[in-house]
């Protein structure tokens, strides 16, 4: 079964005789892969997006390998008959979790984003960000394959960005794909696979810029092993490398890498991972600007 999410030819309008709000849009969405999707507002950016994420049906055009997939919209509503753990719970039973498996997996999302303390906080009585925190929760607790965020970062306090920045590591590195807006043009910058500007109902693609590294703090890594790459899922968010020649007979070779410090856990796993796995001499932090 093809897991490539893909696009032909796709347009969309609303009403009968409604203008086109997008037409002629080709494009895919590969397993492991992270998009960016920008455009002035109005230009059709969460229109399209809802299109990948399944929540609107293309006017013309097809849709074809559409993956499991989870949404954050731009408006999440709030005024649900439920706490906070309740819906996340729920949610996870409706994706298949047995209940006991369900409320565990809810209780560590909220953790991460901070909002242990809100778990049974009805939700109609939290405020935006933690409302925000339980909407990007909700789409991450079943691990798609396919997650969608626009502008999922809006409302969010610098730890809870942060951590979404992590999950959003994870899916990829899992094998999941990732498509995103944000008004923040360094919101990942130098690390999506491919940008898609949206203008005058179509798409233009451009490669993403390379990231500006961005203020502390960091993680260093120091790693040993045979001659050889390191992994790509490693060297992708990197804002330093450094690597030093065998000094002895061994032939291992140490390189020393630095990530933000949200992305040091999936860089860790990737070279854990790997064929044959990297050897990891030290993990440090540091604080400091690069």
């Amino acid at each position: 079964m093809e897991r490539t999410l893909r696009l032909h030819g796709v347009g969309r309008r609303y009403g009968l005789r409604g203008p086109w709000v997008l037409r002629d849009v080709s494009m895919a969405l590969a397993p492991g892969s992270l998009t960016r999707v920008e455009g002035p507002n109005g230009s059709g950016k969460s229109t399209l997006l809802r299109l990948l994420a399944g929540i609107d049906a293309p006017t013309e055009g097809r849709v074809t390998g559409r993956p499991r997939t989870a949404y954050v919209p731009e408006r999440f509503p709030s005024a649900l008959p439920f706490t906070a753990l309740g819906y996340l719970t729920h949610l996870g039973a409706v994706h298949g979790l047995p209940r006991a498996s369900a409320e565990r997996v809810a209780h560590e999302w909220l953790d991460r984003f901070g909002a242990s303390a809100h778990a049974r906080t009805p939700m109609n009585r939290l405020s935006k960000g933690s409302s925000q925190k339980v909407a990007v929760a909700q789409a991450l607790l079943a691990e798609p394959a396919l997650l969608v965020l626009d502008e999922a970062w809006t409302g969010l306090d610098t730890r809870a960005r942060a951590e979404l920045e992590r999950a959003v590591a994870e899916r990829t590195a899992a094998g999941g794909a990732v498509v995103f807006v944000d008004h923040d043009p360094r919101r990942l910058a130098g690390a999506a696979d491919a940008v898609h500007t949206v203008c005058d109902g179509g798409l233009r693609s451009r490669p993403d810029e390379p990231a500006a590294a961005p203020d502390g703090p960091y993680t260093v890594i120091e790693v040993q092993g045979e001659a050889g790459p390191l992994p790509a899922e490693a060297l992708r968010p990197a804002v330093r490398t450094e690597e030093r020649d065998p000094a002895d007979r061994t032939d291992r070779w140490t390189h020393r890498i630095t990530v933000p410090a949200s992305h040091s856990d999936v860089v860790l796993r990737a070279l854990l991972t790997a064929r044959p796995p990297w050897h990891v001499a030290s993990v440090r932090r540091d604080g400091s600007r690069r």
